[in-house]
């Protein structure tokens, strides 16, 4: 295992979130490198792909886990404007300010009561983050809080997280109760293929109902 497997791995081990936080202020500075170089790493690529096919370009997007802002850097080629940075790490955020494509930016954590008004947003994205030891399945509630009716959300999710982590049972019973609806959802692939060959995402769609 090589030093960048070894970061993702201590980052995976954290015990809550605090140490989380710590772990990614830590690793910030070479966090898109590490991705890049020693991983591959697809997965804003992919999302901003499904996330461009229904938000249109003057939506005002909430980037939910932001990270460095890879995907905001992205969404901006794209021609997204109003952009609005949120994540657990200051550490990160202070890389995603570097990239010169957000708005805002505003330290939260996925999973907590997050600090914005209801129908706050056109859109969110949220990439990377609903994964082993991050953001648990009751983030989906505090997104579609958020999320406009009639908007949409776009999120990444490993298919044994989604099996075994609580998230098929709670996408299920928002679809039940009306909150949203699926409109596609991807097939899977490798989102790390150099690094992780064996780890597989699915990128969902859902419209806020």
């Amino acid at each position: 295992m090589d030093e960048r497997e070894k970061r993702v791995q201590w980052i995976y081990s954290s015990k809550d979130n605090k140490e989380l936080e710590e772990r990614y202020d830590q690793w910030a500075k070479d966090y898109d490198t590490d991705l890049d170089e020693g991983f591959g790493w697809v997965g804003p690529k992919m999302a901003v792909k499904y996330f461009s096919k229904y938000v249109p370009k003057d939506a005002r997007v909430l980037d939910a886990g932001a990270g460095t802002g890879l995907v905001g850097e992205l969404l901006a080629k794209e021609g997204y404007k109003n952009l609005v940075a949120m994540d657990i790490s200051e550490g990160m955020l202070e890389e995603a300010r570097n990239k010169g494509v957000y708005q805002e930016f505003h330290q939260m954590v996925m999973g907590e009561t997050l600090g914005y008004d209801s129908d706050s947003f056109d859109a969110v994205v949220s990439v990377g983050v609903m994964t082993v030891g991050h953001a648990p399945a009751s983030s989906l509630d505090e997104l579609l809080r958020v999320t406009k009716k009639g908007g949409y959300i776009v999120y990444s999710l490993r298919p044994d997280v989604y099996r075994d982590s609580g998230f098929k049972e709670k996408q299920d019973s928002l679809e039940a109760e009306g909150k949203w609806k699926l409109v596609e959802v991807s097939e899977e692939f490798q989102t790390l293929p150099k690094g992780e060959p064996d780890v597989y995402h699915q990128d969902w769609i859902y419209q806020v109902l």
